[in-house]
């Protein structure tokens, strides 16, 4: 892509591919993906300042009925909305005799431990202390002070997104056997995309690295890429992945079709399974804009397509996990090249 004059905005049109190149044909990566490169990105994005704020899903997903369950850095939380709508956080055990306080329903704003009936407003009771949460319209977060062992911070660090009135926004949601570290160096490795996900990526070409090298902006990898719609039609844009905290990468569209829309995935730990293997949650947060007249229709119909972006971002994450998985496993054995 060429540079676009300043002041000027470009708009790439959806386009057919004549001749679509065959998997096996693609230009390598393999070079220019080299291990140093994603290592120093993802050391980093490691070393900076969360606040000790967790996502723990969409914010959509946070009821006023019951409340929503997490398993966050081993610590069991709920989160639910009080009677005036604000989300209200805290340990998921209950203080009297340590029911899960996430299978207890939600009455007028207090949760209602299904045991023995003990309520709870959001408010200290009996050794139950509230955690400090955040709702951004689009995420909810936890402040988790003796997990992230950082100063905290009054609120997250959330990136900036589109605004919420004029945008279509879908929350994600995944887990798999590896620590956040995994997913973020997944997607701090642009030069996987056309070969790992061919069905939805194709003449895919990091334009730019951290640092200003090419066409880099900033500390994020600028990158050229066609997203498959349907058949040979595709959707070429520009978009760059920034890694502003430790456990979040953000892909933002600069140029093309969707320009501004915003792809959030945060990594989440969720603690040690049965056989004391890490797991991660992956939050994804679709923030989707246009400047199409249909768009607009598009957002009124949300209800339906939210369902289709969760399908399309899970396809992606059922290999993107099992490459974090992959690097996992090889890092915990010694064996990761490098």
């Amino acid at each position: 892509m060429n540079p676009v004059p300043p002041g000027r905005r470009r708009r790439l049109p959806l386009s057919l591919r004549r001749r679509p190149v065959p998997w096996e044909r693609q230009r390598p990566t393999w070079r220019e993906a080299r291990p140093a490169v994603i290592a120093e990105a993802l050391k980093r994005a490691r070393a900076r300042p969360s606040g000790n704020w967790y996502v723990v899903g969409g914010s959509r997903d946070v009821r006023d009925d019951r409340p929503l369950a997490r398993t966050v850095a081993g610590q069991e939380v709920v989160v639910w909305r009080g009677a005036d709508g604000r989300p209200v956080a805290g340990p998921g055990i209950c203080p009297h005799l340590g029911a899960p306080l996430g299978n207890s329903p939600v009455r007028c704003g207090t949760l209602v431990c299904h045991w023995h009936g003990l309520a709870l407003e959001g408010t200290p009771f009996a050794g139950w202390e509230p955690l400090p949460v955040h709702d951004d319209g689009v995420l909810v977060w936890v402040r988790l002070d003796a997990a992230g062992g950082e100063p905290p911070l009054d609120a997250p660090l959330v990136p900036p997104r589109p605004e919420r009135a004029r945008a279509l926004s879908a929350v994600y949601v995944g887990a798999g056997t590896c620590e956040p570290e995994d997913v973020l160096a997944n997607r701090l490795d642009p030069w996987h995309g056309a070969w790992f996900h061919p069905y939805a990526f194709v003449d895919l070409t990091v334009a730019g690295l951290p640092g200003g090298d090419g066409n880099g902006v900033g500390d994020g990898f600028t990158v050229d890429v066609s997203f498959k719609v349907a058949g040979r039609l595709v959707v070429p844009v520009r978009a760059v992945f920034t890694a502003p905290g430790p456990r979040t990468v953000v892909m933002r569209i600069t140029e093309g079709e969707g320009e501004g829309s915003v792809v959030e995935t945060h990594a989440t730990p969720l603690g040690r399974d049965g056989r004391g293997r890490p797991r991660t949650a992956v939050v994804e947060a679709v923030v989707a804009v246009s400047d199409r007249a249909g768009f607009a229709v598009a957002r009124r119909a949300a209800p339906l397509l939210r369902p289709l972006v969760r399908t399309a971002a899970g396809r992606l994450w059922r290999d993107d996990l099992a490459y974090a998985e992959r690097r996992w496993e090889l890092r915990s054995t010694g064996r990761f090249p490098g």
